[in-house]
């Protein structure tokens, strides 16, 4: 029987079973122990943040058009974090439906630390509720300088892809956002001298 016919009949917990060490098999008090030790380890190597960033493109328009902003909470291990993002593509008032509100994943990548200067890279996925346009995609490098180990600010500038099923168009922008970890930060760097 195949890996896939053991989802479709149901018997996903004999697929499960089949994959774990003998140890394991039978016995879901063991199985579920190792995904809380798991669970706990990743959490315990993580800490959680919060981040306020509002932006601004070259797109013609008002300032309200050109406006956009963010909020996004997260984790971060190390030299790497994962963030969900809500916001506002255009902080102009909508007379129809909202199409303007967004969800994205936000995966984030700390290249190069010096002192408390830190260079970014983001590169984002997500989705515009009710726009025709509705895919976002993002790449974003930034600068983030740690004022202590709470609290950091980070300019950033990069593209936002937005994508439909008859149209598509991009758009530059400049950004700068204040990030708070609950926990102290101290990320660390993939480059270091």
């Amino acid at each position: 029987m195949s890996n896939l016919a053991y989802k479709h009949t149901g018997n996903f917990e004999q697929y499960l079973v089949k994959y774990l060490p003998k140890g394991f098999r039978g016995n879901r008090i063991k199985l579920a122990l190792v995904f809380l030790c798991v669970m706990y380890h990743f959490q315990s190597f993580s800490q959680t943040y919060i981040s306020f960033a509002p932006a601004l493109t070259n797109d013609a328009g008002t300032l309200a058009q050109k406006a956009n902003v963010g909020i996004e909470v997260g984790k971060q291990w190390n030299v790497f974090s994962l963030g969900l993002v809500l916001g506002k593509t255009s902080l102009e008032r909508q007379v129809a439906r909202d199409s303007t509100t967004y969800l994205e994943i936000h995966p984030n990548l700390n290249v190069f630390q010096q002192g408390k200067f830190t260079n970014t890279i983001t590169a984002g996925i997500g989705y515009i509720f009710n726009a025709k346009q509705s895919m976002i995609t993002e790449f974003t490098s930034g600068i983030e300088y740690s004022i202590n180990p709470h609290f950091h600010i980070n300019i950033s500038f990069g593209q936002y892809y937005y994508s439909g099923r008859f149209a598509s168009s991009s758009s530059t922008f400049w950004g700068l956002s204040g990030v708070f970890y609950f926990l102290p930060a101290n990320p660390k760097s993939l480059i270091t001298r």
